[in-house]
Formats: C-alpha cells, structure tokens, sequence
C-alpha cells in the first residue's frame, strides 16, 4: 500500500530545485520505511509520522533559506496539517480528573 500525501511530492519538488540531493535521499527513504509500517500502525499513524519528518525537513529548510517564501509557504501548511492529525491520537481528557 502507499499512503497518498500529496506533501511528499511538494518537498521532494523543493529540494529538487534547491538542490538538496542528500535530504531526498533520505526522504524517499523515510516515505518507504514508514509505508512498510502501515498495516501495523494505521494510515492515519503513518501520515502523521511523514508529515513530522517532512515538517522537521521544512524547519531546517527555513534555516538555511531563511527569506524563501516558498519554504515558509510549504512549512506552515505541513505544520497545519500534522497538527490536525495529530489530533486524531491524543487520549480525550477525563473529566472526572479535570475537577469538572
């Protein structure tokens, strides 16, 4: 199975034009390794592992080029929707332990 996460090609497009080979080689390989893991942890654990990795990507990416538009564009959309996601796995508060 391949998770469909349309970011994955959106960064690997961006290191591509700025010539980041090292990163790609190690995104393809995280994208591989993670998908290997989805009939064990779920679709939905292994988006939200990708979408931190490529979210980790894009901040060193902010790093080095810090005035590109397109990297800070990308990364806060990663961001987003990582968060979201995350949402998905936090444990519902238990109200009797909230003074409620």
């Amino acid at each position: 199975m391949v998770v469909d996460i349309p970011e994955v090609a959106e960064v690997r497009s961006l290191l591509e034009e700025l010539g980041e080979g090292a990163l790609i080689a190690r995104l393809d390989s995280f994208v591989a390794l993670n998908e290997g893991l989805e009939s064990k942890k779920g679709e939905d654990f292994i988006k939200v592992s990708i979408l931190g990795f490529l979210e980790g990507i894009t901040t060193t990416l902010m790093m080095k080029y810090p005035g590109d538009a397109r990297v800070a564009g990308l990364h806060e959309r990663i961001r987003a929707r990582r968060a979201e996601l995350d949402e998905l796995f936090r444990k519902p508060r238990m109200r009797n332990l909230d003074g409620v």
